[in-house]
């Protein structure tokens, strides 16, 4: 097992490379904080990663053989945090940061039961089942980084919020990225809510569905929005330069969301992305923010909110993780 800055180099390089926005963001936090928040992005990359044959997102290598890449991730993780040597510096890097925060087995069973989903080929078939999808891949990711800042497990409210950031990440990373799921034969846009508009499932990309599918991708980028300002009302409740961080993260997010809801029926002729001086402005804006009350619009857009943690934790217990085999 590498020692304690060898994996801290090998996670920050794994962030520098998988995700520049939330790099950015994370320098904004004090050294320990940063360098935890490294540990556990480098495990959910490396998760994501061995799940759909890819280093580091791009595009989806072959694959066969998920029910297998899935036990060696659950077998990973399980070592980790048994405190044994995994032979993967990723996984080492959960168990580190495991050990020095108090994250447990169970946390990050609930994130691996979003890879199931992934690996079963799974779609929604309702807004409750994409919400459920969300809170696995990245509100139950928001769970363990506000464990990770410092956030009592028994704080239920604060990690309600935190996973609210999670499901806005995830809702806008799903509307930006329709295109690029449907050429892999993936699709996360609620079954309802495509026989809402008419349109067959696997054709939403054709373009005279266009309108239709603006219109879903519209709602789905305004449920990004209500949960943002959920988690805003957590991070008033961190320490200043986490506080500062995240909400660095949320504007830069949130302004992928934005951003795919302004292009209209135009969203998919090229990847919205965030210019590097754009993020910047989101820092310097996240500072100013950060020293301020949460404004009175976004609490009341909060109180929208219809799928919470529990709620969402509750229907996954009920529905269970499907067979991928």
């Amino acid at each position: 097992m590498q020692d304690r800055a060898a994996l801290v180099t090998n996670a920050r390089q794994s962030i520098l490379k998988g995700s520049k926005s939330f790099a950015i963001a994370s320098h904004l936090f004090d050294r320990v904080t940063r360098e935890r928040v490294w540990l556990l992005y480098a495990w959910c990359r490396r998760c994501d990663d061995i799940i759909d044959a890819q280093d580091h997102g791009g595009a989806l290598g072959i694959q066969t053989g998920a029910a297998e890449r899935l036990a060696q991730v659950r077998e990973k993780t399980a070592l980790a945090f048994a405190g044994k040597d995994s032979g993967d510096p990723a996984f080492d890097a959960l168990g580190l940061v495991a050990r020095e925060t108090g994250l447990t087995l169970d946390m990050a069973r609930d994130v691996i039961d979003g890879f199931a989903l992934d690996a079963a080929e799974w779609q929604p078939h309702s807004e409750a089942d994409l919400m459920r999808y969300c809170w696995h891949v990245a509100g139950a990711v928001g769970v363990m980084m506000a464990v990770v800042m410092g956030v009592s497990p028994d704080d239920a409210d604060t990690l309600d919020r935190a996973c609210d950031l999670g499901l806005a990440f995830q809702l806008a990373n799903i509307a930006r990225d329709i295109e690029e799921d449907d050429a892999a034969d993936r699709c996360y846009i609620p079954l309802d809510w495509l026989a809402e508009e008419d349109i067959p499932p696997g054709e939403q990309m054709k373009p005279h569905y266009r309108p239709a599918l603006t219109r879903i991708v519209a709602r789905m980028c305004k449920a990004a929005e209500i949960h943002e300002c959920s988690a805003r009302i957590g991070a008033a409740r961190l320490r200043p330069r986490q506080r500062w961080a995240i909400l660095a993260a949320a504007g830069i997010y949130g302004e992928i969301a934005r951003e795919v809801a302004r292009r209209g029926e135009h969203a998919w002729d090229h990847r919205a992305v965030v210019s590097n001086g754009r993020k910047l402005g989101f820092v310097a804006n996240a500072a100013w923010a950060a020293i301020r009350p949460v404004p009175r619009s976004c609490i009341a857009l909060a109180s929208a909110r219809k799928y919470g943690r529990i709620d969402l934790m509750a229907l996954s217990r009920k529905q269970g993780v499907p067979n991928c085999t």
